[in-house]
């Protein structure tokens, strides 16, 4: 019961993200713009944290680094691929303009709505492995929900949607991490290697985030100073994991 009772807590609160949006309506555009540079420096640095010093190690220390393992972390890498190019939903923290559009709200609120469901999974199966890693896990998952959430919305009213209405989608399309724990938890209780299946894979996602599209993000600002700040949350991104590590372990 404390493994549901954690999982269903922790998406709740990822899901209350989605409604972040609504302080891109009172932050000047160009401030948003800086805000959202740092904000997606400190997510990939706790992206590939979370990889590299929580899930990878997890999954090896209990499987051993197997060719499985290699495997289905390669996978979960090509799974965030076909999500984006099939399903066109990415992501992505530049506000929508003529030189950047961005897909329309249908396909935006269905593709958000998948990878909100993966992050439930995510979630979930985090918490099976150990309290410790699904908090981890979590905080990840919330760090590069920010600025992503941010962006959805704007998305939303770029398409004609109401500020409520945009709000209400992108809410609704958040709640599907709800569904995702269930079926998380529920396959987790019955499948045989549940963990050693979804550890790499969720691995391999968050290394295809930060590194395909957060990281290009990051790379379209080239003055020295704004450079060296993003630098600079990059690697608090990755202490703040480091953090964690060093916390659990105490």
């Amino acid at each position: 019961m404390g493994v549901w009772f954690n999982s269903l807590i922790s998406v709740f609160i990822v899901s209350a993200i989605s409604l972040i949006g609504i302080l891109t309506l009172l932050i000047k555009k160009e401030n948003l713009a800086k805000v959202l540079s740092f904000f997606v420096s400190f997510s990939a640095g706790a992206l590939f944290g979370g990889v590299f010093l929580h899930l990878l190690p997890e999954a090896v220390e209990e499987y051993g680094f197997t060719l499985q393992i290699s495997l289905y972390l390669i996978l979960g890498i090509l799974i965030f691929f076909i999500l984006e190019k099939f399903v066109h939903w990415r992501h992505c923290h530049i506000p929508t303009s003529k030189q950047h559009p961005h897909p329309m709200a249908f396909t935006n609120i269905i593709g958000d709505g998948l990878h909100n469901l993966i992050d439930g999974m995510i979630i979930g199966g985090s918490y099976l492995a150990s309290p410790s890693l699904g908090v981890t896990t979590t905080i990840a998952v919330i760090i590069h929900e920010i600025p992503q959430e941010m962006g959805d919305f704007g998305v939303l009213l770029h398409a004609g949607l109401s500020k409520i209405k945009a709000l209400f989608f992108n809410f609704l399309s958040a709640l599907m991490a709800v569904i995702g724990v269930i079926i998380s938890l529920s396959l987790g209780s019955n499948l045989e290697n549940y963990m050693m299946v979804l550890l790499p894979l969720t691995a391999g996602g968050f290394i295809y985030i930060a590194g395909s599209d957060l990281i290009p993000e990051l790379h379209k600002e080239c003055t020295a100073s704004k450079s060296f700040m993003q630098f600079l949350f990059l690697v608090l991104g990755i202490l703040v994991m480091a953090g964690l590590k060093i916390v659990n372990l105490g």
